[in-house]
């Protein structure tokens, strides 16, 4: 079976090493980001990928910058892998590494390239209300995202999902794909498709500021941001100079006269106008210091301090 070096860092990229363990691909190296430290206690977490390196006994490596490391140039650079594979490793790969691979170095990309090049292709697809994503198999060259596609699998996007939920369902999709494609590149049957550039979409990471819920915003523009910020970080309104994260949310059926940013009602349902008469109920929220909480629960609390008709959303600070 052919070997492989393999980089990746989150679950998505877990479930594609697992599907090569199990394949029998000779998995040469394993490289994912350093560790992390979360929470007050600083407690050390290691990456779904590291984790599964682990389980299967795997050589393991974890560069803060795998362009500069002894590792690339002491011993990743010399193994000269049949295959290179990526799936959401999250740093660039130098060109001396890829033309290390003796057939093809390709990655396992979130989105029907060439749309959606870049780190977020998910929370993009989601929050730009796309109705299917999918996953490419795709040659790796020195410009993000830019390589000839080997293959692609298409997934729907239902009004339910949430990032969480594509990416568990793109994962096993990304591993069929990957582990379909590459017999059919060594034996030289694959035909590789240029992107068209005039199609080009790019999916930069999410900014700090683009989390925030706006009341310029559509109701369901603000249901999508929601969705394609669950389960991480999540998108917030600013309701009375505090933050509020909101895990879950409809577009409600009724419409409103009111300004954007006002609650219509704190009674049964927490409905917020947003621009162009629509109106967001808020279905699950967190508090800041607070855990999430159905909104029931929040109306049971603080829900009720708010008056139906006042302006609730603060829109010119943060």
């Amino acid at each position: 079976m052919n070997s492989v070096i393999f980089l990746g860092t989150p679950q998505f990229g877990a479930t594609v090493l697992e599907g090569l363990v199990k394949a029998g691909y000779d998995v040469k190296a394993v490289v994912t980001q350093p560790d992390k430290k979360v929470g007050r206690k600083q407690k050390i977490v290691y990456s779904p990928v590291k984790d599964l390196a682990l389980k299967h006994g795997l050589p393991l490596y974890q560069p803060p910058r795998l362009s500069r490391s002894e590792e690339l140039d002491e011993v990743l650079m010399n193994i000269c892998p049949d295959f290179i594979v990526t799936a959401a490793f999250g740093q660039f790969l130098p060109s001396r590494f890829l033309k290390t691979a003796k057939i093809a170095a390709v990655n396992v990309h979130g989105s029907l390239l060439p749309k959606y090049r870049g780190g977020a292709p998910i929370q993009y697809a989601l929050r730009n209300g796309d109705k299917e994503t999918g996953v490419t198999i795709m040659e790796m060259v020195k410009e993000m995202d830019a390589g000839d596609m080997y293959a692609q699998a298409t997934l729907p996007i239902s009004e339910e999902d949430t990032a969480g939920t594509v990416f568990e369902k793109l994962a096993p999709l990304g591993s069929q794909l990957l582990l379909e494609t590459l017999p059919k590149i060594a034996d030289g049957s694959c035909q590789k498709q240029p992107q068209d550039p005039d199609q080009v979409v790019f999916s930069p990471t999410i900014s700090k500021a683009e989390e925030r819920i706006l009341t310029s915003m559509t109701a369901e523009e603000a249901k999508n941001l929601v969705r394609a910020l669950n389960p991480d970080p999540g998108a917030y309104l600013l309701v009375k100079g505090q933050r509020l994260k909101v895990w879950r949310a409809e577009v409600a059926s009724d419409n409103s006269s009111l300004p954007a940013g006002c609650l219509l009602t704190n009674s049964g349902r927490f409905a917020i106008s947003f621009a162009d008469n629509t109106v967001l109920n808020l279905l699950e929220v967190q508090p800041t210091g607070k855990k999430a909480m159905k909104i029931k629960d929040f109306l049971n609390g603080q829900g009720k301090k708010f008056v139906p008709g006042e302006r609730i959303v603060d829109e010119d600070k943060d």
